[in-house]
């Protein structure tokens, strides 16, 4: 889910976390895998098998999925229009600003053999950032509420009527990069619904932060409109992950295949995109995710990661947290 969140619920989801690890002891579990690991603990090119959540799972998304609110609003500013690949990158700018580590990626993405479509969260849509209106094929603003998936789900809806058929890499400001071409991965996205990384973590799922979806139908659209409505949303971190993110493989593969370019089993690791992140770097994964800076920082040392995003001419300048090199 979106880093841009992570200064606002950082103490809600540090609360959440200690919340579950008390409830998987007094139920006799074990808490998942919360350690560093190389590409070895990892599956590589795996396709997607539906499991069953714990008892702790059913019981958070019990909770949480009763929290659905009215979709946020939304405006087209450069409306889509018919290609065969749409790239959708959804910012979120409390500030009405956009970043250097922003314009990095905006700049490889508008590289890439595929047109790009902006979908921007700002307080009202007279802040969407005019430079943006120069660096995109298409152009959204939609409102703060509704974490990632309200915007995927804009955007989506956009693509199922307007370029219908189309292949659709998806992904938010969440994550650094990409630090290769995203057209070089292109062949390597087996499944209809093709994720970068999956995790066990809760029940088998794909991680929401980038994906990939083929042949991007209005029907396609239909059989996932559990997952992207437009009509509701989740305006709690809890919610969209309990409600959204971890439903959204099992969702999909009714109808579609699915699978992931690396996965978790929770036995060997828990979530890779934190805990294998500088060694899938190291195997070519285009992206590092913010929380390495914020809420996963605990598990690296200090500079570390900013040290990596400096050897991959990363700007570093305005996303050093306090207190770190």
């Amino acid at each position: 889910m979106q880093a841009s969140f992570d200064g606002l619920r950082v103490s809600r989801l540090g609360y959440s976390m200690k919340l579950k690890r008390t409830i998987y002891r007094l139920l006799g579990q074990r808490p998942p895998l919360r350690q560093r690991v190389g590409t070895d603990a990892l599956v590589r090119n795996w396709t997607f098998r539906r499991s069953m959540p714990d008892g702790v799972t059913m019981l958070v998304r019990l909770l949480a999925t009763e929290g659905r609110v009215p979709g946020p609003a939304s405006n087209s500013l450069i409306p889509i229009k018919p290609a065969s690949r749409w790239i959708i990158y959804f910012m979120f700018l409390p500030t009405g600003e956009v970043t250097a580590a922003h314009r990095f990626t905006l700049e490889r993405l508008r590289a890439a053999d595929a047109r790009l479509a902006i979908v921007c969260a700002t307080p009202h849509s007279d802040a969407v950032p005019a430079e943006l209106h120069h660096k995109a094929d298409a152009l959204y603003w939609k409102g703060m509420g509704g974490f990632d998936f309200s915007a995927y789900a804009m955007a989506l809806h956009e693509v199922a009527e307007h370029s219908p058929g189309a292949d659709v890499l998806v992904l938010n400001d969440s994550v650094f990069g990409p630090f290769v071409p995203v057209d070089s991965l292109w062949p390597d996205m087996h499944w209809d619904l093709s994720g970068f990384t999956a995790s066990a973590e809760l029940e088998n799922h794909i991680q929401s932060y980038a994906f990939f979806l083929r042949d991007w139908t209005p029907t396609r659209l239909r059989q996932l409109s559990q997952v992207f409505s437009r009509d509701t949303a989740f305006d709690t971190y809890r919610g969209a992950v309990y409600g959204l993110e971890s439903r959204f493989a099992a969702t999909a593969a009714r109808s579609m295949s699915v699978g992931a370019l690396w996965y978790a089993d929770n036995r060997r690791a828990g979530d890779p995109s934190v805990f294998a992140a500088l060694p899938l770097l190291d195997a070519g994964f285009p992206f590092l995710k913010r929380s390495l800076l914020v809420r996963n920082a605990r598990f690296y040392e200090p500079g570390e990661v900013l040290d990596r995003l400096r050897a991959l001419d990363h700007p570093v300048e305005d996303i050093i947290p306090a207190g770190m090199p």
